[in-house]
């Protein structure tokens, strides 16, 4: 039977994600995931592509606060938006990709913390009160509403609330490299297993546990897959390899799914059956 074997959050973008066992759904996807994210001078979003040491920033996630730590590096603690009164933080302007969006600063000490570990100075931000960051109709499938009156945003991800990958499709990765790499080098929300490899690819409207999603597009992978998640060390592997079979009309090395949501509220757990619809 298709189920839902794995589930993860990455509470700041680029940096290292969490295994959960359960997650709730909100609007913007799931509740915790990339709801915060690390910016220059500027206002611009890091990620990995050009900071391979954000993987070595562990995060950890409590209903009250978000904690930063390393190896050999003092923790820093980061009160949640949520539980702030919306006078408390200053908010600035930031640009994620092509979109420039209004997040809560959150404060001296966590841009400290990060500035010392990356070596640049930069800014701690977190999705508050003035968030909004609304997907272009253009990006959704046609099965879902979109109509004016149905509003479908997304976090600080790239470009969609949820990416799925069968654990399937990665076996048959690992057959063919050296090396069989995680999981968690493609850094996936949602990980099922009971389809044959790459079966995602082609996934239109489904429910896991209430929540009814839609693929969108394939995944279009990038540097980051070349990095390990646990040293922040870089090489050819898995790009590689999959450039040689899983490239798409317009040359893009292509893995997992990208998903929307139909359903903003709700919860997942891991075990949960996968229904087509």
């Amino acid at each position: 039977m298709l189920r839902l074997t794995a589930l993860y959050l990455y509470p700041v973008k680029s940096c290292r994600g969490l295994a959960v066992a359960s997650a709730a759904v909100d609007a913007h996807g799931l509740i915790g995931d990339r709801r915060f994210l690390v910016v220059d001078a500027g206002g611009r979003f890091f990620t990995q592509r050009a900071h391979p040491r954000m993987a070595l920033i562990e995060t950890t996630l409590t209903s009250d606060a978000l904690t930063l730590s390393s190896p050999q590096h003092a923790s820093v603690t980061v009160p949640l938006a949520s539980n702030l009164k919306p006078q408390a933080r200053a908010t600035r302007s930031v640009v994620i990709w092509k979109d420039t969006v209004t997040a809560d600063d959150c404060g001296d000490e966590p841009a400290a913390w990060l500035g010392d570990f990356l070596g640049l100075p930069c800014r701690l931000v977190q999705a508050g009160a003035a968030y909004s960051r609304p997907l272009p109709d253009r990006k959704l499938p046609s099965t879902l509403d979109i109509r004016p009156s149905t509003r479908h945003e997304v976090s600080f991800a790239d470009g969609f609330p949820f990416l799925v990958i069968a654990e399937e499709s990665l076996v048959d990765l690992n057959t063919r490299l050296g090396t069989p790499l995680p999981m968690n080098r493609f850094r996936p929300n949602l990980v099922v297993a009971g389809v044959a490899p790459y079966a995602e690819d082609t996934w239109g409207r489904f429910r896991i546990g209430g929540v009814v999603f839609h693929g969108a597009t394939r995944c279009s992978r990038c540097a980051i897959i070349t990095t390990d998640q646990f040293t922040a060390a870089r090489g050819p592997e898995p790009f590689r390899t999959l450039a040689t079979y899983r490239r798409d009309a317009e040359d893009n090395v292509m893995f997992g799914r990208n998903l929307v949501h139909e359903t903003k509220t709700g919860r997942l757990a891991v075990g949960d059956a996968v229904e087509f619809l």
